[in-house]
């Protein structure tokens, strides 16, 4: 059989089954989060003065790098579960994440007296933010890799380390609200090391079961 022929073949199977592949996507983004949230609720919670937190420009600037890396994830990961689907602009979306946190760093070293740089960056919950991070993820991580299941990816190292961004964007989300630092250092640095953690597991999981 030729690849093209495989190609469609895989494709045909992955929309005859019993959810749509568009479909199942969803409700594993519904699940994972559900588990996020109960994860994050029964443990560290959000901090006693996120209201007023939300006045400031430093909190809701994490949110923006979180939130941005959970869709450009999701939007990939769909595509990357199909096979023949084009991915090109789809993986070049994946940078807006990062440039946003780099801009954020660098407005951030303006504005601050560089002997404060190293106080910002390591800030005080540094070990609980690479702890909780991989921990709330470990549950929509797994969802994800289910989800590529039901799919056909033809690149299942790929998808699955895309599902550990997508479970670390979702997770950090959810942490975001707890954590008392605010500095784009703090969250470019902890933040990505606890999601490279994840993104790491995830390519596991791709290779272990979710090769066909």
């Amino acid at each position: 059989m030729r690849t093209d022929d495989l190609i469609k073949a895989l494709d045909a199977d992955a929309r005859s089954r019993a959810m749509p592949q568009a479909a199942a996507w969803w409700v594993a983004l519904g699940a994972a989060v559900l588990i996020a949230a109960t994860v994050f609720m029964l443990t560290i919670g959000p901090r006693p003065d996120m209201a007023s937190a939300m006045h400031t420009m430093r909190f809701p600037a994490k949110f923006t790098y979180t939130v941005a890396l959970a869709v450009t994830a999701f939007v990939f990961i769909r595509a990357l579960s199909v096979p023949g689907a084009a991915t090109r602009r789809l993986a070049l979306a994946m940078w807006v994440a990062p440039i946003l946190v780099a801009v954020a760093v660098i407005l951030e070293l303006l504005a601050v007296p560089s002997a404060d740089w190293g106080r910002r960056l390591i800030g005080t919950n540094m070990y609980i933010c690479m702890t909780f991070i991989p921990l709330i993820g470990l549950g929509p991580l797994a969802v994800f890799l289910m989800a590529l299941r039901h799919g056909a990816p033809p690149r299942p190292v790929l998808s699955g380390a895309v599902a550990g961004l997508l479970a670390g964007g979702v997770a950090a989300t959810f942490y975001a609200a707890h954590c008392f630092d605010d500095s784009p250092l703090f969250v470019a640095t902890w933040y990505t090391i606890a999601i490279a953690f994840l993104t790491a597991l995830g390519a596991l999981g791709g290779r272990l079961f979710v090769r066909w």
